[in-house]
């Protein structure tokens, strides 16, 4: 396995007049291909911010981020967009599915921003609607699913455009256990069996363990590897 993801002496600090508010400092993280890490921390620790810069929606304040050779720390914010729709997959703790769209219609939207044809497009909603288990929800709205299946149709979402990278922030933080419990061995599944890549932000001790390689952020500082979760 090569090293997928390579983040280099990166510092984020965020100003506002005069006043600096320093968030990350010195970060060094290798993430290989087909890895399933976790970052855990405190609220305010810097992990969320980590995370956006390894899916390019944030820049480091210095450093480097390199994503399968790419210096994304250096891309314009327009290549930076075209780089996120092919290669980063988002899923979220509050689903963000929009209420008026079924779960198939859901599914497709980031499909529309491709060259696939219509036909195509059915074949891709329908594998990934298959791949989380809703093939016989295809045609429900948001609201006549539950809080696991909104999360599942999210994921279908965020795999539907086939991505190198699935970034997950608390992706089971508004869910029940049960349901946690199914979201975890779904994004498992999509680990082993597809070999997705995985980077997952969570404050929950047990999601965090379903992933393989656990890192902790304190005050903006990544603590020393630990040994792997599962």
């Amino acid at each position: 396995m090569f090293d997928l993801i390579e983040i280099k002496d990166v510092e984020k600090v965020y100003r506002r007049d005069s006043i600096e508010a320093p968030v990350l400092s010195g970060i060094n993280l290798m993430v290989k291909d087909g890895e399933f890490l976790a970052l855990m921390g405190p609220s305010g620790s810097g992990k969320t911010t980590l995370l956006n810069m390894i899916a390019g929606i944030d820049k480091p304040t210095s450093g480097q981020i390199v994503v399968g050779g790419t210096d994304i720390s250096k891309m314009s914010e327009s290549a930076l967009a075209k780089w996120r729709s092919s290669n980063i997959g988002f899923i979220f703790q509050f689903y963000n599915l929009i209420p008026v769209l079924t779960a198939y219609e859901n599914v497709e939207l980031p499909l529309l921003l491709t060259k696939l044809s219509k036909s195509e497009r059915k074949q891709h909603v329908e594998s990934a609607l298959n791949i989380v288990g809703l093939s016989d929800r295809m045609k429900y709205y948001p609201k006549q699913l539950s809080g696991g299946q909104e999360q599942k149709v999210a994921i279908a979402r965020a795999i539907v455009t086939d991505p190198v990278i699935l970034i997950a922030d608390e992706p089971t933080g508004d869910l029940d256990k049960n349901s946690a419990e199914e979201i975890m061995t779904l994004m498992q599944r999509l680990n082993t069996e597809f070999k997705k890549t995985i980077v997952m932000v969570t404050h929950d001790a047990h999601t965090a363990s379903k992933a393989r390689v656990l890192r902790r952020l304190e005050k903006g500082d990544l603590l020393p590897a630990e040994a792997e979760a599962a």
